[in-house]
C-alpha cells in the first residue's frame, strides 16, 4: 500500500519544482500563481498575487474556469512545504498543462527565507 509521503515522491519525480532562489522569476513569468493550502492557511497569509484553489478543488476550478484552460499557460504552485503543490502539478500535467511548477519548501521555506508575505489586514473598530 502506497502512503501519502510515497505518492508525494512519486510526483515529484515528474514535475518540475523551482529552487527559492528562481521563485521569484518564476513567479514573474508565471501567468498564474495558485495557492493550493487550504482556506485558512491562505487567509493566514500567501505569496503576494497569489490565488487561492485548494488542493481538493484544483481539477473542478481548472476545468471550469475559462481563463485558467489555456493548456499553455505558465503556472507556478506552492503550498506549506511542496507535497501538496508536487501533487497538484502532477494532476495539471495529466490534464494536458503543459508549464508548471511548484515551488520547493512552499511557503514555510518562502517565509523562512524574509521573503515578503501577504497577510490580510484586520479591520479596527476603534
Amino acid at each position: 500500500m502506497k502512503t501519502a509521503h510515497d505518492l508525494v515522491a512519486a510526483a515529484k519525480t515528474r514535475v518540475q519544482e523551482v529552487a527559492l532562489d528562481h521563485a521569484e522569476q518564476a513567479i514573474r513569468e508565471a501567468d498564474v500563481l495558485v495557492d493550493v493550502r487550504e482556506a485558512d492557511e491562505f487567509a493566514a497569509g500567501h505569496l503576494g498575487g497569489a490565488v487561492h484553489i485548494s488542493r481538493g478543488m484544483l481539477e473542478f476550478k481548472f476545468s471550469a474556469n475559462p481563463a485558467l484552460q489555456p493548456r499553455d499557460l505558465k503556472i507556478v504552485l506552492y503550498c506549506k512545504t511542496s507535497g501538496r503543490a508536487a501533487l497538484a502539478a502532477a494532476v495539471l500535467h495529466d490534464m494536458g498543462y503543459l508549464n508548471v511548477q511548484s515551488i520547493a519548501g512552499g511557503f514555510d521555506a518562502w517565509a523562512a527565507a524574509g521573503k515578503p508575505v501577504a497577510k490580510p489586514e484586520v479591520p479596527s473598530f476603534d
